[in-house]
């Protein structure tokens, strides 16, 4: 998908993403684009509340930080309708660093951090858990 493709209503996305292209190497622009593109297509045709738009980190690995972090952003940016949203690392126990999209006032909130570090160590051991249940059922673990 090219930029052309983008529909410009002055939607907030739209103004990040110009601001992307003036301020991003034209090589990293056209990847971010490309990483993008689905969930942009895909906020078009349905409420945000709907899609989860995670990026997969194994489609994703090769791309450059800065890339991957960009298209985070984006894509709240355009589910959120606001420009304010930052990308910070929380510590979570277990598991290391993890990257998340939030606003500006969460952000800054040491308390709100650890109560969405807790939130995420809670579905990583849910997730543990259907795993074990599906392994013992003979199903698929891959989820």
């Amino acid at each position: 998908m090219n930029e052309a493709e983008f529909p410009r209503d002055g939607r907030p996305v739209d103004m990040y993403l110009d601001l992307l292209r003036v301020r991003m190497d034209s090589d990293d622009y056209q990847l971010l684009l490309e990483v993008v593109a689905p969930a942009l297509r895909a906020l078009d045709g349905q409420q945000p509340e709907r899609l989860d738009f995670a990026l997969d980190p194994q489609e994703t690995e090769d791309l450059p930080q800065e890339v991957r972090d960009e298209a985070a952003l984006v894509i709240a940016t355009a589910v959120t309708g606001r420009l304010d949203n930052q990308l910070v690392e929380i510590q979570v126990d277990g598991t290391g660093p993890v990257r998340v999209v939030t606003d500006a006032v969460t952000a800054s909130d040491p308390s709100r951090l650890a109560e969405i570090a807790g939130c995420i160590q809670q579905r990583q051991k849910d997730t543990e858990a259907l795993r074990g249940i599906a392994a013992a059922s003979g199903m698929s673990t891959d989820f």
